[in-house]
């Protein structure tokens, strides 16, 4: 009402409708100084943008102010080079910033969409093609090149034969490690499809060739698998492994520590206890770092410090959409095992509301009849309350032990308890003197007792969708058909989304990309990566052929400039130390 005065030329936009005549239905209303500047406006008679808004500020003066600054704001730079831009037809980035906001039309949005997306996606390509190109230029490493005396027997004694993805990433790998350059393999490989031959091939290669190998894994039960699995598999070779870990007793980790720096021990497996100061090897030429999505590259470039420069094989079983692991992972080569063992069964899943809990338990007791076993994972708790998690996990033990599996032998395990405890506990559920193992997510990664058959989560709909399928991978190792029971009560969308995606697929790859999808990017980097920024406009899974393209961009124009010192190609260094902090500090360094 008060800007609805006599004389003011008014700006109005919404439906046109016939009541009483004519009328609109006025959506955006905007008081204009003439009618000539009607293509200039902020909320009316054009494209508009819809901000998020909320009580403290709606999306009418978002609008209003963003116009203002844009108008306000004057010329603004491109760091991108303008021949790059011309060669990929994209606009500068003044047009870009506007055309975004306020586009003319459609074509141009979707430019100046494009232009963002493919601007965002350079300077992190750039950053990582930099780091690349420095450190093969400043590490020089060791060739391996070792003469078969391990490698062959291991490789003829395997009890089967090995997949075409595992001869051609065994190869890969040993190609890699023979180069005078250092190492970084990215080896990425679905649940069960055999990453640990691999690996032991890798660590071989090292023994023979005069270096040592060291495992890390991110948690104890996992390194102590890695352990017992290494040492069985090394048993008839001359070939001394050796476990290191945080809650190892003082006598034991002595033992151990003495033979690492002795070079007694040839491998030497544990958890972050490995890179922990008073950690001294005789000859580290290879580490192996498991499960990389709980290691940043802190803690990955560290080794560096216990050996020349070992070559590096990076292993994770969380299937990485191939979008993400070339902007996570872009200054790794990637490896890919993409296919399963014979034999692998798939795992027939199935969700079970609350009301219906007895059902899978009465199935797990058909299996246990006929001399199977089974996990029972209890509902996850927020890492932060790590001592409800035990109580969880105790509280269920309980419920099975007195109630459910009275007649059963039902062993507990969880995070809390001690090493030895845990290693007993494991030991009698692969000996099967534990029938129904209750645990919590300990046993997400590596354990493997091929005699389980089923497995129960409880609280499915508060785990992650490759948890879940780490989880589930638990019994797709043996002979018998496996079965998993998703138990929850999923309250959102998006949580039944994923157990529903679980059910109907079984290849981990096609669930991170379901994943990708649900979740969006969110924070990619976060702990994974240290130095990365969040996507603010790129998406990966839409955008796969810009980011192509960008890194392509990215990688010519690093092999002409390394350290972007042409004048040229400041403003771009500027801008990508902007972007990505300290940790790119040393890679202009002239």
């Amino acid at each position: 009402m008060n800007q609805l005065v006599p004389d003011a030329w008014v700006l109005v936009s919404g439906e046109v409708q016939r009541r009483y005549g004519l009328q609109l239905a006025a959506k955006n209303l905007e008081l204009i100084d003439d009618p000539a500047t009607v293509g200039d406006t902020a909320h009316a008679g054009r494209f508009v943008p819809v901000y998020p808004a909320n009580k403290g500020i709606n999306a009418r003066r978002v609008r209003t102010l963003v116009h203002r600054a844009l108008d306000e704001a004057g010329r603004i730079l491109d760091p991108l080079p303008a021949d790059l831009l011309a060669r990929h037809g994209l606009p500068n980035l003044h047009d870009a910033i506007h055309e975004i906001h306020f586009p003319a039309d459609k074509e141009r949005l979707a430019a100046a969409t494009r232009r963002l997306v493919f601007h965002e996606l350079f300077l992190i390509q750039t950053g990582l093609a930099a780091r690349k190109t420095r450190l093969e230029k400043t590490e020089s490493g060791r060739s391996h090149r070792g003469d078969g005396r391990l490698l062959n027997p291991f490789l003829k004694n395997l009890p089967f034969g090995l997949t075409g993805a595992q001869e051609r990433v065994i190869e890969e790998a040993l190609e890699g490690m023979r180069s005078e350059k250092p190492m970084r393999r990215l080896l990425q490989g679905d649940v069960g499809s055999g990453k640990t031959v691999v690996a032991v091939a890798a660590l071989l290669s090292a023994v023979e060739s005069g270096g040592q190998a060291a495992i890390m894994a991110p948690t104890e039960v996992l390194a102590e698998q890695h352990f017992i699995s290494i040492s069985t598999a090394l048993k008839d070779l001359p070939v001394n492994v050796m476990l290191l870990t945080g809650s190892q007793g003082a006598a034991e980790r002595r033992e151990a520590l003495e033979a690492v720096k002795s070079g007694e021990a040839h491998v030497a497996v544990g958890t972050h206890a490995l890179i922990q100061k008073g950690v001294e090897f005789d000859d580290l030429s290879l580490v192996i770092v498991d499960e990389q999505h709980r290691f940043g590259v802190g803690q990955r470039t560290v080794f560096k410090e216990k050996g020349a420069t070992p070559d590096t094989l990076v292993m994770t079983a969380t299937p990485i959409p191939r979008t993400l692991s070339l902007t996570l992972y872009g200054d790794l080569e990637v490896s890919l095992l993409d296919e399963l063992p014979p034999g692998r069964k798939p795992v027939e899943t199935s969700i079970v509301e609350l009301p219906e809990r007895d059902g899978p338990y009465e199935a797990v007791r058909a299996e246990l009849e006929k001399g199977r076993q089974a996990y029972v994972i209890c509902p996850l708790v927020e890492e932060s309350e790590a001592l409800e998690d035990v109580r969880a996990a105790e509280e269920l033990y309980q419920e099975l032990a007195e109630e459910i599996f009275a007649d059963r032998r039902v062993g507990l395990l969880h995070g809390r308890m001690k090493a030895e405890e845990k290693r007993r506990v494991m030991a009698a559920f692969r000996a099967r003197e534990i029938e129904v193992l209750v645990a919590t997510v300990v046993v997400e990664v590596g354990v493997d007792v091929p005699n389980a058959s089923a497995i129960v989560i409880e609280g499915a709909e508060r785990f992650g969708l490759s948890q879940l399928h780490q989880l589930r991978g638990r019994v797709c190792r043996g002979l018998h058909p496996p079965q998993c029971f998703l138990v929850g009560d999923p309250k959102t969308e998006d949580s039944r989304k994923r157990l529903e995606a679980l059910c109907e697929h079984q290849d981990g790859f096609k669930l991170s990309e379901v994943d990708l999808a649900i979740r969006g990017e969110g924070t990619l980097f976060g702990s994974r990566q240290s130095g990365m920024p969040d996507l603010k406009i790129a998406k990966l899974l839409r955008d796969i052929e810009v980011l192509v393209e960008a890194r392509r961009a990215a990688f010519e124009l690093v092999a002409k400039d390394p350290t972007l010192k042409s004048p040229d190609h400041r403003p771009l260094r500027r801008e990508i130390r902007e972007l990505l902090g300290a940790d790119v500090e040393w890679l202009f360094r002239e």
